[in-house]
């Protein structure tokens, strides 16, 4: 399907033909039923940011179903992803980018395709996102460009004659009696006589059916023009599932491929835990020091962060990877190597300075690239720390959404949260998103929940997005604190009020 190269020369002409290059004439429409497959080169680099880009948007929908949010939200929230993620410029822009916009918009889709064809449920979750993506792009295209489309392909729709809409004309508006019956006088009845009607089988517009918004009659569903994007919905729907399921049947052919396997097996876990947002992952924020931590842990702490915080107090120590996932999430906070060596040795004080030496500091240092390979390690991304390394007993490591029992983690979100406006009633709504597997929805609803006195609304997440990341929480919470005592001690000075914060 994809032919990948490692660099990005400049195209030349092949004489074998063998090389396609694609063109502005390849992608005619912003909306695109995904029929075939890129076969001009593709860099690896383009092959991994055009998936993550539209993951990061297929992510935001898998979250908006996981919160039930309306669908008008849903639609506001899937438009401002787009614009930042996978922006479609219409064919009367002035803009310039639109093929590389709709190039970008086909490879992303195909990658995917490969990462989420491997199980009926990664299956199931990537069509429903494609579908909603599809549908908010289908309802704000041009109306020029969008009859257009339609033009391209054969729907099976078979347009009803005249004759035929005047014999069933009382039953056509019984079968939808809004649209032709005016409740205001503002709004005058549509005209039935100019109203198109499409009839097909019943069985392609089950959802219409269900809501008997079309008239069945002999095995025929009598479809108006305003419901025409049903059936343009259903025929995609059905063309993604086909399409994937032969794409699970030729996967394996890419098991020796090492280049792109392991790239789809990370790809595949987006849904899980989202994809990390752009920011600066090493190092957020302003330089702490080793006794700043525990006010910044009380406050600031995601559920992960926080666990290991209370559990390395009360133990004075950490297994392994307990000390990995924490080290690393202190470094991105801004823990430099003096302060985290100082940090972990205040901890450790059950261990005698020649223990401690012997036994943890190289390993600190090891994380911060002073050792071994002296390889810069970042921190640990949402994706890493539900995916890797799952905690045994008597570890601490983890994500307590995952790997909590529902009444521990109740308990622990109420003791760690309640100070900060979490209540009983909140957690119904957390572990009904957490029993539903969105562990970071869930952890993105304890955010807005606990930093609502911050102006953080149900729905904003952090800047717009699901928490992706622990050290993005930490480091939001951080700014929100930051932002809103300003701001109050801006408006006490500004009113000659003197007033402790």
């Amino acid at each position: 399907m994809f032919q990948l190269r490692t660099q990005a020369p400049e195209y030349k002409p092949d004489p074998y033909g063998k090389v396609e290059v694609a063109g502005p004439s390849d992608y005619p429409y912003r909306l695109n039923f995904y029929d075939d497959p890129p076969t001009h080169m593709v860099t690896l680099e383009e092959f991994e940011s055009c998936a993550i880009d539209r993951l990061r948007v297929l992510g935001e929908i898998e979250a908006c179903f996981a919160r039930n949010r309306p669908p008008d939200e849903r639609k506001a929230i899937v438009r401002a992803q787009c614009r930042k993620y996978l922006p479609l410029d219409p064919n009367d822009s002035l803009s310039r980018a639109q093929f590389e916009q709709r190039k970008k918009d086909h490879v992303g889709h195909f990658v995917l395709r490969l990462a989420f064809c491997r199980s009926e449920e990664l299956r199931r979750r990537f069509i429903k996102a494609e579908l909603e993506l599809f549908r908010v792009r289908y309802e704000e295209e041009l109306d020029s460009e969008l009859e257009s489309f339609l033009k391209t392909r054969s729907f099976g729709l078979e347009l009803v004659d005249d004759a035929e809409k005047m014999k069933y004309a009382e039953l056509l508006k019984d079968a939808n009696p809004k649209n032709y019956v005016s409740f205001s006088k503002k709004v005058p009845p549509k005209d039935l006589a100019k109203e198109r009607f499409y009839k097909v089988r019943w069985t392609r517009v089950p959802d219409l059916v269900e809501h008997r918004k079309v008239l069945v009659k002999g095995g025929w569903a009598y479809v108006p023009a305003s419901e025409q994007s049903s059936i343009v919905f259903n025929e995609l729907e059905a063309h993604l599932k086909t399409s994937l399921e032969a794409t699970a049947k030729a996967l394996p052919r890419l098991d020796e491929d090492t280049r792109i396997v392991p790239l789809l097996d990370h790809l595949s876990k987006g849904f899980l835990a989202g994809v990390p947002a752009e920011w600066d992952a090493e190092h957020s924020g302003e330089d702490i020091r080793a006794d700043m931590i525990d006010d910044i842990a009380r406050k600031h702490y995601p559920a992960c962060a926080r666990n290991l915080h209370e559990n390395l107090r009360r133990d004075r120590h950490l297994k392994h990877f307990g000390r990995l996932q924490y080290g690393l999430f202190l470094k991105g906070l801004g823990l430099s190597i003096e302060e985290a060596l100082l940090f972990w040795r205040r901890s450790f004080s059950k261990f005698t300075d020649d223990q401690f030496n012997k036994s943890y500091k190289y390993n600190i240092r090891h994380s911060y690239g002073l050792e071994g390979g002296r390889r810069n390690y970042p921190p640990k991304s949402c994706q890493q720390i539900l995916t890797q390394d799952q905690p045994g007993a008597g570890d601490n490591h983890g994500c307590p959404f995952r790997h909590f029992s529902t009444d521990n983690l109740e308990s622990a979100l109420l003791a760690w949260y309640s100070p900060h406006g979490l209540t009983q009633d909140d957690l119904d709504e957390v572990t009904k998103i957490v029993k539903a597997g969105h562990y970071h929805v869930a952890c993105t609803r304890v955010f807005e929940l606990t930093h609502a006195a911050q102006g953080v609304k149900k729905g904003e997440g952090v800047s717009g997005d699901s928490v992706s990341h622990p050290n993005q929480y930490a480091a939001k919470s951080r700014e929100l604190e930051k932002t809103h005592t300003e701001s109050v001690k801006m408006d006490v000075d500004g009113s000659g009020v003197t007033m402790a914060l």
